[in-house]
């Protein structure tokens, strides 16, 4: 089984698409040349991260300049700009707007605006890349100087400045070599760029073709610099990234990670129910095992309990006698410490049985009967008795009152 690569490169070549890879930091070699410009047609990729490098044709470039020095300010400028020109991005398409700056001076900053128009069906690969990049960038540029090649049949040329590009452009002219046509547009743009007040003069022209034959046609002199042909060199990682990110595959990406969430979550869930399986399996285990234990604990102990169930009767028939709370002597005791002191009131007859309680008993004063209906009723030593105390009845003697409760069940 063959290494994957670490990285693969989808560049435009000058009659199709064009797959470069690389493994571990080695420079990038030439995988395999196709004769098609749809990338979706594109087969035997080898495995790993692939990133895309747009062609000129598909982007639009905009210089420009602005007054400031905040980076995070740029890309809001930028669209700003694009607007102003009547560029207005899809919000739903995607990512397709980037800036790269060009050059500082002082508060001002020179920054490359890039504009991606939605890739048409048959514009990406079938397998998705993990990031995007526009062509003028996949090559290393040196200085001031203007590159022209060519990609899928047409010419396209960009202006950079130290190194890193400005503007490009792609063109409408597939001659074999570079005619006036091309020259005119080059030079168009140029002055179109000074204008803004973005001048570009170039030190030198590269002109790369694979042909061994190649002739700079009408470049030599034209912009009176020499002109260097040679062949297109190899793609690099360019620095920084890009941000570009079309909306098939920014919706792809969710989809991934939609995916891989629910799976996740399935098996998180999946998982869950196994332990608690697991758990009320083991518990369900101790307790059979206790319930066990205890059984064989009941059956060992049945002769004593059926032995404290016949003592418990035997205690309940004896309650009455033992239970000072229920002893006759003792709620009499308790009866008569709720008699008024230094009072007249006397008890004529007091019974008590199991199920009642009744005293009968007169006084030569209203108000002592009174204190003692009072005081029944709120003593401590007879609670849980509920009294009977109906008003107290003259007689020649006195006042003669009949009192009543039940004794309180325990």
């Amino acid at each position: 089984m063959s290494k994957p690569t670490d990285q693969i490169l989808l560049v435009p070549g000058e009659t199709g698409w064009e797959i470069w890879t690389s493994q571990a930091d080695a420079d990038f070699s030439l995988h395999s040349a196709s004769q098609s410009s749809r990338a979706s047609e594109l087969i035997g990729i080898p495995s790993g991260d692939i990133l895309m490098f747009f062609p000129v044709k598909a982007i639009t470039a905009i210089p420009m300049k602005v007054i400031s020095e905040d980076d995070s300010l740029f890309s809001e400028l930028a669209v700003m700009h694009a607007e102003g020109l009547g560029m207005r991005p899809d919000p739903m398409a995607g990512q397709l707007t980037d800036t790269f700056v060009i050059a500082r001076q002082g508060s001002t900053t020179a920054l490359l605006s890039v504009h991606l128009r939605p890739p048409a069906d048959g514009d990406l690969p079938l397998r998705g890349p993990k990031e995007f990049d526009i062509s003028a960038r996949a090559f290393p540029l040196q200085g001031d100087c203007l590159a022209v090649w060519k990609e899928f049949g047409r010419w396209v040329f960009c202006l950079s400045h130290q190194g890193k590009p400005v503007y490009c452009q792609a063109t409408s002219v597939s001659a074999i070599t570079p005619d006036d046509a091309l020259v005119r547009e080059i030079r168009l743009a140029i002055i179109q760029l000074s204008l803004q007040d973005i001048d570009l003069t170039p030190s030198h022209v590269l002109l790369w073709s694979q042909s061994e034959q190649a002739s700079p046609g009408a470049l030599t002199g034209a912009f009176g610099v020499p002109v260097d042909v040679s062949p297109r060199p190899a793609p690099v990682l360019p620095d920084p990234r890009s941000k570009l990110l079309p909306a098939d595959v920014r919706a792809a990406r969710r989809s991934a990670r939609r995916r891989r969430n629910v799976i996740l979550s399935v098996a998180a869930v999946a998982l869950a129910y196994l332990g608690i399986i697991g758990f009320f399996g083991f518990n369900l285990w101790k307790v059979h095992t206790h319930t066990a234990l205890l059984l064989k604990k009941a059956r060992a102990a049945a002769p004593d309990a059926a032995a404290y169930k016949t003592h418990l009767a035997k205690w309940e028939e004896l309650k009455h006698a033992v239970d000072l709370n229920q002893s006759p002597e003792d709620i009499l005791l308790r009866i008569s410490r709720c008699i008024p002191p230094n009072s007249s009131l006397r008890l004529k007859t007091a019974e008590v049985t199991a199920n009642e309680i009744s005293l009968t008993g007169e006084a030569q004063q209203q108000a002592a009967v009174g204190q003692f209906s009072l005081a029944l009723r709120k003593s401590n030593d007879l609670v849980g008795l509920v009294w009977q105390t109906p008003e107290a009845s003259k007689s020649t003697r006195g006042w003669e009152f009949v009192y009543t409760a039940a004794p309180p069940k325990n």
